[in-house]
């Protein structure tokens, strides 16, 4: 998974216009490994053309955090996954509903 470290690497992906997801992970949060660990598994069985998901430490990261929620109107979560299309956010979940079903529903509803 890809890490998003600074401002300007966020904009221009932002900006790129294509479908991804933005990963929003507390590395001192048990519920966030749980999610990170679901994140994982789901990477590893999405079909070849998925939209790529990209990983902000919220503690680390968190001016990059910080502008995600700024940018897309998205109330900051963590852990939280956020669908970006065309540079904005077309859904979002948090905690324990970030999980595989939920990934691929989200995928799905891109070709709707």
């Amino acid at each position: 998974m890809k890490e998003l470290s600074s401002v300007e690497e966020w904009e221009s992906l932002r900006d790129g216009g294509g479908s991804f997801f933005v990963f929003k992970h507390s590395t001192t949060c048990p519920i966030s490994a749980g999610a990170y660990n679901r994140v994982g598994i789901y990477r590893e069985g999405a079909l070849s053309g998925s939209p790529e998901i990209v990983l902000v430490k919220v503690i680390e990261s968190r001016g990059v955090s910080n502008a995600i929620a700024g940018a897309l109107g998205v109330t900051h979560q963590s852990p939280q996954l956020i669908l970006v299309k065309g540079g904005r956010a077309v859904w979002n979940t948090s905690h324990h509903l970030i999980e595989g079903n939920a990934i691929a529903e989200a995928v799905a509803s891109l070709s709707d």
